[in-house]
């Protein structure tokens, strides 16, 4: 048809990639051909030349002469071939050796291979060393931040502490002091807590200990142990909480969904504003929503608002540690759940939660001996 571009006829039946096995096939008879046509011609020159004579009275001995021939040939040509066929393997061995020392920039390139499966290994070689980097660049931020994270209040404390010890102090500056102690080290306390629950659940593939309770009552609980924090920020609390709502789940790791998230929407909302919390079933799943009145969230926030350490308000950074939210998207996968964020910059966040309402297996119900 006109407007057509014409492709090669080569390309048309020509695959560009072929299989392992078959290049393998390939690769012998091309290696046998070779060798057969080589000596051939070689014996030809050689009788020309007079060197070898077919007609002597053993006609065995020519054969054997063309046999060891075509073995020698074959070895040359065999050799010289497998050079180009086994480079990419060389290459991931060499770059396998340098992942193993911690060089993660590492990557392999099969340039010039037809083996459709050489592509594909080096491809995951590639992804995995990519991944191996990551993780270890995640890994390096969380040792840079945990360290900096416990050495501000700890210099703090050991501040507070040397000028309590000089003396000469007021009765209201030891009072002072005392108090900015007792703060950082609740702060220490609270840190340690937060990273020992999240190495946990970072551990955790299957969640066991799971037992019939009522979510609704969790959710009314865990606003009543924060009552003091809202309080002190004066928020009302606008609950839509639906009655006699069971979930099959381990209750201590669903609590501190709800906690971690309270205090999240508590640290970050405005003096007098309001916090309005749902919960809800729809057919075979829960559905949690926690909406405030806050400072809201930049798309920069939002993008890393889950990374460990990461506050993106600086000015309420010592409010927190950065691991609230880390541990509740933890947790929230464990349980088979889903994770929603709605934000605007001054205009506050909407967090939703949807948590399968589970079934126990026939082991789970099997009485205990």
């Amino acid at each position: 048809m006109k407007g057509m571009s014409r492709v090669p006829r080569r390309q048309r039946i020509a695959p560009n990639k072929i299989s392992l096995a078959f290049s393998l096939v390939a690769l012998v008879f091309v290696v046998m051909v070779l060798s057969i046509g080589s000596a051939g011609l070689l014996a030809f020159l050689l009788y020309q030349a007079g060197i070898l004579d077919m007609n002597q009275p053993e006609p065995l001995r020519g054969v054997y002469v063309l046999i060891y021939i075509s073995l020698f040939m074959g070895v040359v040509i065999a050799a010289l071939l497998s050079r180009r066929s086994v480079r990419p393997i060389r290459d991931m061995m060499e770059a396998t050796s340098k992942v193993s020392k911690g060089d993660f920039s590492a990557e392999v390139s099969v340039k010039g291979s037809i083996v459709f499966e050489l592509d594909a290994l080096a491809g995951s070689f590639n992804t995995m060393v990519r991944e191996l980097k990551g993780i270890e660049t995640l890994r390096s931020d969380f040792v840079r931040n945990f360290s900096h994270e416990f050495k501000t209040p700890i210099a703090s404390i050991s501040g507070f502490a040397k000028l309590l010890k000089k003396g000469n102090l007021s009765e209201v500056e030891k009072q002072e002091y005392l108090d900015s102690i007792i703060q950082e080290s609740e702060r220490l306390v609270g840190l340690s807590t937060s990273i020992l629950n999240l190495s946990k659940v970072e551990t955790i593939e299957i969640v066991s200990e799971k037992s019939f309770y009522r979510l609704d009552e969790q959710v009314r609980l865990a606003i009543l142990m924060l009552e003091p924090q809202w309080s002190a920020r004066s928020l009302q609390l606008e609950l839509a909480l639906e009655e006699e709502i069971e979930i099959w789940s381990n209750q201590h790791l669903i609590q501190q969904v709800w906690i971690n998230l309270l205090e999240n929407a508590i640290k970050h909302s405005n003096s007098g504003g309001t916090l309005k919390v749902g919960l809800w079933q729809r057919g075979e799943e829960v559905v949690f929503r926690l909406e405030d009145q806050g400072c809201g969230m930049s798309n920069e926030t939002m993008r890393r608002m889950f990374d460990k350490f990461y506050q993106g308000d600086a000015s309420r950074a010592a409010a927190g540690n950065g691991l609230g939210l880390t541990l509740v998207k933890r947790i929230v996968a464990l349980c088979e759940g889903a994770i929603e964020v709605e934000s605007e910059l001054n205009r506050g966040t909407v967090f939703t939660i949807r948590l399968p309402l589970g079934q126990p297996d026939s082991q789970s119900l099997q009485p205990t001996s």
